[in-house]
């Protein structure tokens, strides 16, 4: 069940409605279903071409940006191996074929048991997940509430609530997806969700410290180049790449590498705990230096308890980095359609902007 706003900051949506935190001891307990379970028993590389993947060399690249963010800074030099990715968003499709196979239950669709969140109005009791409205005109961009609302009954099949569906939308991203739901489906398809950096490698297409996918310019000529938000946020979308929500996978010309949407559409899931950027960098520095007690590591991997919020601190829920930006992504609010944009997210967030991606190393 999504508790946080993926814009901005991961602050509750309203102060008298919103479920509540959970314990930390619920946290642990929903972390060791997922995170302590991975596939065994991975596919490699090596083996034959996966349907609907691309290998990506691997090698060195610089990730981050110190041009927009504070968050993404610094740049710095990162190294990934070869991988598998796919070629698009995991769609409505896709999850359905999974969830018939599996009987997988999203979080979204279970109703939160109050013992785990203290405080929880009983009202609040259901099940459902953020959803995305328009506003009328302008709001105070800084209260989430006036465009986040938490909907009893939305869900990956009714995104917009109980009386919506997914008719006509079976190639369009799966969404209300929290982590552990799209590690579920990594699980059973036999991949993985991408690291940070193998993400933001994969998204770059191959553009060394280029601002977006497909160059510096973010609309070319006037060229829409992914489904993001034009106009005034929260209210004004120009739609002038003909969508309002959620476009169909393969919709707008593919990166460097072949792969689509990896800008704009949904945001979408990595398997790394956030923290800042400086820190990651921090860590890989040190960890280059001799020492004669330990031997340098390739790459810092963040834990769960460094990913929880320190202004938030009775919130024991860990965030995973999401990449790639949204279809509200826009120039007057958030410019996070691009590589290096990066955003923290609790685990047991479910929106109408976020979804997956799959690996295979």
């Amino acid at each position: 069940m999504p508790w946080d706003c993926v814009f901005g900051t991961a602050q509750a949506i309203d102060a008298d409605t919103r479920p509540h935190t959970k314990t930390a001891a619920h946290a642990n307990t929903c972390q060791q279903t997922y995170e302590d379970d991975i596939v065994k028993e991975p596919a490699t590389a090596e083996q034959a071409a996966p349907t609907g993947m691309t290998k990506l060399p691997g090698g060195r690249f610089t990730m981050g940006s110190e041009r927009f963010y504070p968050e993404e800074a610094p740049s710095r030099t990162v190294e990934v191996d070869p991988f598998w990715i796919d070629n698009v968003p995991v769609t409505n499709a896709q999850f359905a074929d999974f969830v018939s196979a599996t009987g997988h239950v999203t979080l979204a669709e279970i109703a939160p048991d109050p013992r785990d969140y203290p405080g929880l109005l009983p009202e609040m009791a259901h099940a459902g997940s953020l959803v995305f409205e328009k506003t009328t005109g302008p709001v105070d961009t800084t209260d989430i509430s006036a465009w986040w609302h938490f909907r009893f009954g939305a869900d990956w099949r009714h995104p917009l609530g109980p009386d919506s569906t997914i008719e006509g939308l079976a190639d369009h991203p799966v969404v209300h997806v929290a982590h552990a739901d799209a590690l579920a489906y990594a699980q059973w398809a036999n991949k993985d969700l991408p690291t940070e950096a193998e993400w933001e490698f994969a998204a770059r297409g191959g553009l060394e410290n280029a601002d977006y996918a497909w160059g510096d310019e973010l609309a070319p000529g006037g060229a829409m180049l992914a489904n993001y938000w034009q106009g005034l946020f929260p209210f004004a979308n120009q739609m002038l790449d003909g969508y309002e929500r959620t476009s169909p996978v393969r919709t707008y010309q593919a990166n460097g590498y072949g792969l689509y949407d990896m800008i704009g559409n949904v945001w979408e899931w990595t398997s790394d705990w956030y923290v800042s950027a400086s820190r990651l960098a921090g860590a890989r520095a040190a960890a280059k230096k001799p020492s004669c007690c330990a031997t340098p590591t390739r790459q810092y991997r963040p834990r769960e308890r460094d990913s929880v919020d320190p202004d938030t601190p009775d919130n024991a829920i860990g965030r995973k980095v999401l990449k790639g930006g949204s279809h509200l992504c826009a120039e007057s609010y958030c410019q996070r359609y691009r590589p290096a944009a990066r955003h923290p997210q609790t685990i047991d967030s479910s929106t109408t902007h976020i979804g997956f991606r799959c690996v295979r190393r």
